[in-house]
């Protein structure tokens, strides 16, 4: 196995992975911009979107070293290599190519491959992933995660797919390391970003980066 890359610090600090789809990435800079303010800083940038690799780009230079930017649905070498060169500092699969991870980390760049059962899971973990996206998430529910992690508790899964604000502490609860939240936390912003909707983003990254705090209960969370 080729050495594995660390997760992502902004990561495992915050516990929360924005997800960024749109069919364009005119709105994404002031998306980012508005996650940030209520402290998400690890965005992924999903190659989904139209111009997604020019925005990732100028979303990262803008940001700077505190916000981690990747780039999502990586899902061949060719565009893990477009993803790097564009700046990704981390890259989103939902599924496992294990060309696609051991690039990655040749790199030194983190991976996060989506996996839904015990086998993929580890042909992951052992290809090189830094951790393994559990996906979709929402299929099995936090009663999935748990029972992966029984037989395989070294591998850090990472919740995304039908993840809401509202379920994020039960993922986290069973094992999660983190969560990816996409259209429940961006809420259609990225086709209306106007100040209000905007400062609504910004309360809803507060919202759940409180959820999945370490010992924070629903209560204290407003949820």
């Amino acid at each position: 196995m080729t050495d594995r890359p660390a997760m992502t610090p902004q990561l495992t600090r915050t516990r929360v992975m924005a997800i960024l789809r749109s069919a364009d990435a005119s709105g994404l800079p002031a998306v980012a911009r508005a996650l940030v303010a209520g402290g998400v800083t690890c965005l992924e940038i999903t190659l989904t979107t139209e111009g997604a690799l020019d925005a990732l780009a100028a979303v990262r230079a803008e940001l700077g070293p505190e916000v981690a930017v990747g780039a999502g649905t990586v899902v061949t070498t060719a565009e893990a290599r477009d993803a790097l060169a564009a700046g990704a500092e981390f890259l989103v699969a939902p599924v496992v190519d294990t060309d696609v991870v051991r690039a990655a980390a040749r790199s030194g760049i983190p991976c996060y491959p989506g996996a839904w059962t015990p086998t993929e899971v580890s042909t992951a973990w052992r290809a090189g992933a830094a951790a393994v996206k559990l996906f979709p998430a929402s299929t099995g529910g936090p009663a999935h995660l748990r029972q992966l992690l029984a037989p395989l508790p070294d591998v850090p899964l990472v919740a995304v797919g039908g993840v809401d604000i509202a379920r994020a502490r039960d993922y986290v609860d069973a094992g999660a390391v983190a969560v990816g939240i996409g259209s429940p936390l961006l809420g259609g912003v990225d086709q209306d970003p106007t100040r209000e909707s905007l400062d609504a983003l910004t309360g809803r990254a507060r919202t759940v980066l409180q959820a999945v705090r370490p010992g924070a209960s629903a209560e204290e969370a407003g949820l």
